[in-house]
């Protein structure tokens, strides 16, 4: 007992790095294929982390307007929160560092502690561009909240159904047995509309064009971090990269958590090591559908119409998925 806890304490410094290099890495990659794109050499791939390393030398000015502890503490507690979110997710086939029952609903409500810490920062920094910045980005989480919970409320109860007496809201149950494996074809169609509402979420929970109406560079001076410099900006960066790694391995724990060994019939360390490289895979595709593509494809939306594609286009995707699911069960319902 007390090896496996010394064991499992080591790795929390381990998974906090692994998600900052992961985060910073995906970020230059994400910035030189849409430089790709829009016909752009780009910045070299290394160029967040020299971006850290700058951002960690210059001076931390802060506000003379400004609440100095309260926008101070903001950075670091919106980096720990983004931290912690990947300590209870499972990482290319090995499990979550700190696991039980509830983990997924902790998750959920450590999602929004970055967003809240930049919301806060914002108040607290006593910019008219912050508080517009935080007003908007209090919008959008109210926004994108409802469908995410409904996307995880559906996938949640068909797990329900098809484990009773398990804990289906534990990502270690999740992943044992795929959604995809418990229904039928019109249950796979609603779980295609959840699938496709949980990639609509991810740019609004990573504050992503079109949804970045909280920054908005162009129109409010960076909104929310227009007052935030040095050190303290920094670790906002680094909390955002290490929030894009931990949004992607929720969806990639929901929806898609198998590993590859079992197909190609590896074990050991071999099969360890291509799960890990299949999970890195899937991390890459996800953060360019969710975060790459979408911004590259589409302009910023009016604060406005970011409530309309959240609570009105993605609830009644997410809802019309359950509707599918619900009707798959009662139809196959002799095979619960």
């Amino acid at each position: 007992m007390t090896d496996a806890l010394i064991f499992r304490i080591a790795l929390v410094p381990l998974v906090a790095v692994l998600g900052m290099v992961l985060g910073l890495l995906y970020k230059g990659i994400d910035r030189k294929i849409a430089a790709r794109m829009q016909a752009r050499v780009g910045p070299p791939v290394t160029q967040p982390f020299r971006d850290v390393k700058k951002l960690m030398l210059k001076e931390n000015i802060i506000p003379r307007n400004a609440v100095p502890w309260l926008f101070n503490l903001m950075p670091v507690l919106a980096l720990a929160a983004s931290m912690m979110l990947l300590l209870y997710l499972p990482i290319g086939g090995l499990g979550p560092v700190l696991e039980g029952y509830g983990d997924l609903i902790l998750v959920l409500y450590l999602l929004l502690f970055p967003s809240l810490a930049l919301v806060i920062g914002g108040f607290s920094s006593g910019s008219p561009y912050a508080d517009v910045g935080a007003q908007r980005e209090m919008v959008t989480i109210m926004s994108f909240e409802f469908p995410l919970a409904v996307a995880i409320i559906s996938l949640t109860w068909l797990h329900a159904l098809a484990n009773p007496g398990m804990a289906v809201f534990s990502f270690s149950v999740i992943e044992s047995s795929a959604a995809w494996g418990l229904v039928g074809p019109l249950g796979i169609a609603g779980l295609v509309l959840l699938f496709v509402v949980m990639m609509a979420v991810m740019p609004g929970e990573l504050g992503r064009i079109p949804f970045d109406t909280a920054e908005a560079d162009t129109e409010l001076a960076g909104g929310v971090l227009a007052e935030y410099s040095g050190r303290n900006l920094a670790l906002f960066y680094l909390a955002d990269a290490v929030k894009t790694v931990a949004m992607a391995s929720v969806v990639i724990a929901l929806f898609i958590p198998s590993g590859i060994s079992g197909i190609l019939g590896i074990g050991g360390v071999a099969g360890t090591f291509a799960d890990m490289l299949f999970f890195l895979a899937k991390l890459f595709i996800l953060i360019f559908i969710g975060s790459t593509l979408v911004r590259v494809a589409m302009a910023r939306l009016r604060i406005t119409m970011v409530v309309k594609a959240y609570w009105g286009y993605s609830t009644f995707i997410a809802l019309a998925g359950l509707a599918l699911i619900a009707a798959d069960v009662l139809l196959r319902g002799a095979g619960w």
